[in-house]
């Protein structure tokens, strides 16, 4: 059986919906079993930068903590529901020492999340979770089984800033940006990684906002859901999964998130079947 971790953390986002996080995990945790269900408690305060430069940063730290915690006890992979996407540094974490190192991931986002606390003009941490899960960033959060960034493949991406664009170049990370990724390129990407292993990350907003409302940063011309269902069978079809997150959800009211659930629900079915 999947066991799920809820982290409604949402102090790592920018967005004026970024509490509304919170909200989205809950509804998502709503229809998880809860025999395999946990959640993780989120400090209620916003928390400090520390002079840090990376805003709640406290918070932030604290709740990795947590979530390191919780995964120590779980022998079997791990979907985790965000909150934003700073709970997926644990996350992979732990997926990078379950598989002894031999896992790849793909970061379906509508953003690369590539920035550090010196090029981020937000101070978000959200907008700098891939950077630490390869290591880089800040000390105390970059991750400490980090990903080789040639086992990386951004997916979906399309609202890149000038100086993750900068590192993109410079890096051998995969980029398959847009609309445009199919199942061939996907899986030609991840098999070229040579790893054995995947984890999947999903931020909801590569989603077209067509198919989707509650996200705190859409971004026009994304995945529609029907293909990105078909990828994550895909990906489950050729690979193992040592690992799986869902972030982003921020619906505006309780009847919204209704709206969106049948979506989200279909995306975990595809991870989890």
């Amino acid at each position: 059986m999947t066991a799920f971790m809820v982290v409604p953390q949402w102090q790592g986002s920018s967005s004026t919906r970024a509490m509304q996080l919170i909200d989205g995990a809950e509804a998502i945790r709503g229809d998880l079993p809860s025999r395999s269900t946990r959640v993780v408690d989120v400090p209620n305060g916003a928390g400090d930068a520390l002079g840090t430069g990376i805003q709640r940063f406290s918070s932030i730290v604290t709740v990795r903590e947590r979530l390191r915690e919780g995964l120590r006890t779980e022998a079997e992979p791990v979907v985790c529901i965000g909150g934003g996407c700073g709970i997926e540094i644990a996350a992979i974490d732990h997926a990078m020492r379950s598989s002894n190192g031999d896992t790849a991931v793909v970061w379906f986002d509508a953003h690369p999340d590539l920035h550090t606390a010196e090029s981020s003009p937000s101070g978000a941490f959200d907008g700098m979770a891939l950077r630490a899960v390869l290591g880089e960033g800040h000390e105390v959060l970059a991750a400490s089984n980090p990903v080789p960034a040639e086992r990386v493949v951004l997916a979906g991406i399309r609202s890149v800033d000038d100086s993750e664009t900068r590192f993109i170049e410079e890096s051998p990370l995969t980029t398959l940006p847009g609309a445009d990724v199919t199942t061939e390129s996907l899986l030609a990407a991840l098999e070229a990684t040579g790893a054995g292993s995947v984890y999947v990350h999903i931020d909801l907003d590569v989603l077209d906002p067509a198919d989707i409302d509650g996200t705190h940063w859409a971004e026009p011309f994304g995945i529609p859901l029907a293909s990105l269902v078909e990828l994550l069978a895909a990906v489950r079809g050729r690979f193992t999964l040592s690992g799986a997150g869902i972030t982003g959800f921020a619906p505006a009211s309780a009847a919204a998130a209704s709206d969106d659930l049948a979506a989200i629900l279909r995306i975990l079915g595809a991870l989890t079947r």
